[in-house]
């Protein structure tokens, strides 16, 4: 018997209990369908974010606004990133300007800002935009 991961469904927050050895197979929501690791960034909000903190794949959250230019630059690495990662790590991204509630609950002072949870408690941060190769060596060291 294979283990299974519960993993918050990005679209609707349900959770769905897969297969670890199906997870590279495009699993889908059993409740709305959708992809349950899109293979890209998803947008949390205040309503979703507690619920996408549940589960058993790590969430590297980009804190970021639209007016911020090293926000902007660093959108294409973050994309970059979770093709690379599905499967291991889930990516997604919030929009400070629009949630400042959540944004300040988490403590954020500089954009972007990377956290990074596993079991639903903070483990890492990191301020600023890196390349590709710096923030997978930074999620290497943490363990991803």
């Amino acid at each position: 018997m294979t283990a299974s991961l519960i993993i918050p469904c990005p679209h609707c927050n349900g959770l769905n209990r897969i297969p670890a050895a199906r997870l590279g197979e495009a699993p889908r929501c059993g409740r709305c369908k959708s992809a349950v690791l899109p293979g890209k960034p998803f947008a949390v909000d205040g309503a979703s974010f507690a619920a996408q903190l549940k589960g058993d794949l790590p969430l590297l959250l980009d804190v970021w606004a639209d007016w911020c230019g090293p926000c902007k630059a660093f959108a294409p690495t973050f994309d970059q990133a979770a093709r690379e990662l599905s499967g291991r790590v889930r990516l997604a991204k919030l929009d400070s300007e629009a949630n400042q509630p959540l944004a300040g609950q988490l403590g954020i002072r500089s954009i972007p800002s990377l956290i990074l949870f596993k079991g639903g408690v903070e483990v890492a941060r990191q301020s600023g935009a890196m390349a590709l190769p710096q923030l997978l060596a930074w999620l290497r060291q943490h363990g991803l």
